[in-house]
């Protein structure tokens, strides 16, 4: 299933994109040749630049996965990934050139940090990998530098401590100054802040923030909060089962969800203005990414399935300028009523979210 993000803008003002990835599919061999885990298929991504992108979906959906494939941690089954419009390399040279461009920062700030070295360490590595290490005293100028672009301040207490004497914000800030350090182009965050205090998450937030607009970092960011991605990012990709099932402008995604399942994560997340209620609505679990369903992958979950849903996957749609889903709901000969009163010019009400009654 392919699902290209846009950009916020009109389509015909999007500039190129900076990273796209196109039909990007992972593999991998279960246990005890129990068979294959389809964790990533047939997933397409447009990254524009300067842009934040929000990548959704719920635990085990395939969004880490495919950050590793974006960073070229782990080869792709299928599919290919083009840096300004160039399909990447696969040489060692090319993966390291390519990582001067495109940086990943993990979950767990703790467990990316060697416990038995220092922030300066951390820091200086990759500029000495790169070969941007410059020299003599003036390394540590650009390590104070790296520090206080990620508001770790005075940057002079922090160079010399150690992962363990660090909070958890403080542990992440150190991870993105790393990431920074050899001046990428694209920031790929995973779950940056969702092992973070509530209290300190916004911080983390907001320097991202601060880095697209005042550096144009171009950044990828991944959670299973569709709350927090709707704050940060330009645009929204939700992820279910492995594949994109909905993309668009992060307004129009999370205000007219056009996907059930983007529906699902909606009505899921916490509203201050209503009392806590009721349990997820929706039906089962998350399938198995060893057998994953035919079809539509959410229709065993989904309440408006149809015999269609099951043998078929469904086409992407565009249900509003530069809004994307891949739902049969969406097409003409399968829509609900109320969906083609909206096409004849009817009411223009955003799909309900899901409920137990549906």
């Amino acid at each position: 299933m392919t699902v290209v993000q846009p950009a916020t803008r009109p389509v015909s003002d999007q500039p190129p994109a900076l990273l796209e990835a196109r039909g990007l599919t992972r593999h991998f061999a279960a246990a005890r040749g129990r068979g294959v885990v389809h964790a990533v298929d047939d997933a397409s991504i447009a990254l524009a630049p300067g842009s934040i992108t929000g990548l959704v979906g719920e635990s085990g959906s395939g969004k880490s996965t495919l950050a590793r494939l974006l960073a070229m941690l782990v080869p792709p089954t299928a599919g290919e990934l083009l840096l300004d419009g160039t399909a990447i390399r696969a040489s060692k040279r090319g993966r390291r050139a390519y990582a001067r461009n495109v940086q990943l920062v993990l979950q767990d700030p703790f467990s990316s940090l060697n416990p038995v070295h220092d922030v300066r360490y951390h820091l200086a590595r990759p500029l000495q990998v790169q070969g941007l290490c410059p020299p003599g005293a003036r390394l540590d100028d650009v390590i104070m530098g790296l520090l206080e672009r990620v508001a770790l301040t005075p940057a002079a207490q922090f160079i010399r401590k150690y992962p363990h004497e660090l909070s958890g914000g403080q542990r992440q800030r150190v991870a993105i100054a790393r990431a920074l350090a050899v001046q990428p182009r694209v920031l790929l965050a995973d779950e940056p802040v969702s092992m973070l205090d509530v209290s300190i998450r916004l911080g983390v937030l907001n320097l991202l923030a601060d880095l697209r607009e005042n550096e144009g970092l171009t950044i990828l960011y991944i959670t299973h909060d569709i709350a927090s991605a709707r704050y940060l990012s330009d645009d929204i990709a939700v992820m279910y089962a492995g594949q994109l099932v909905e993309s668009g402008p992060a307004r129009s995604v999370t205000d007219s969800p056009a996907h059930p399942y983007t529906q699902l994560l909606l009505s899921a997340a916490p509203d201050p203005a209503q009392p806590l209620s009721a349990p997820l609505p929706g039906h089962g679990g998350a399938p198995s990414l060893l057998a994953p369903p035919t079809g539509c992958r959410f229709h065993p979950r989904c309440p408006h399935a149809m015999a269609i849903c099951s043998a078929t996957e469904p086409p992407p749609a565009q249900v509003a300028p530069g809004h994307v889903s891949s739902c049969w709901l969406h097409s003409p000969e399968y829509a609900p009523a109320s969906a083609q009163t909206t096409a004849e010019g009817g009411t223009d009400e955003p799909p309900s979210k899901l409920t137990d009654t549906d």
